[in-house]
């Protein structure tokens, strides 16, 4: 009974949700650039096994999510959601391995070629940018998805919203798994604490 009342909640008040998990997700992504929130230091091993967990974790995602894309033009419902869901689970662990990464201190810069380099911070830019205008794409769909039965959701934008916000994130993520392997594997860094 309570989780369906909140379900009527938020169903009713879908807007209101999404600007609230936008306003979250920045607030702890900016905050922690800020140094606002309090986080261990850590090491430049430590740092690197997280650069490699994050970008595991972007990965799954991104599989996950091409798997959903996939079963939904499938009619495989079920399937969809559980990957849809799954998506949202291995990112909210990205987050929460890169704002710790970010937060304990230190940071490797791109040393590699000027045109690499430029290359480089190019697609971060685009990674980053992808990044902020999905957010609350993704969290209207996800929470459209949540609130309503797959039959009510055809009455919705859930499926036009929900491929502007899965192309946006897939090439967001893309692009900082790509971002990822010319720092860490393909070219030279330098680590400034």
């Amino acid at each position: 009974m309570a989780v369906a009342r909140v379900r009527g909640h938020v169903r009713m008040n879908l807007g209101s949700y999404t600007l609230a998990g936008t306003l979250f997700a920045y607030a702890a992504v900016i905050g922690t650039f800020l140094g606002l929130f309090p986080y261990p230091p850590i090491t430049l091993e430590t740092s690197t096994l997280l650069s490699h967990l994050v970008a595991t974790a972007n990965a799954a995602t991104v599989v996950c999510l091409v798997v959903g894309w996939w079963a939904i033009r499938q009619a495989r419902v079920s399937l969809h959601r559980r990957s849809m869901l799954a998506a949202t689970a291995t990112i909210v662990l990205f987050l929460v391995l890169y704002l710790v990464r970010v937060g304990g201190g230190g940071t490797k810069h791109f040393v590699g070629p000027e045109p690499i380099a430029t290359i480089y911070v190019v697609m971060l830019g685009v990674h980053v940018f992808l990044s902020i205008v999905a957010v609350p794409l993704v969290i209207y769909v996800l929470l459209l998805g949540l609130t309503r039965s797959p039959a009510a959701l055809r009455q919705t934008n859930h499926a036009r919203i929900g491929r502007v916000a899965a192309a946006t994130w897939i090439v967001s993520l893309v692009l900082g798994f790509v971002t990822y392997l010319l720092l860490e594997h393909l070219f030279d860094w330098q680590y400034v604490t």
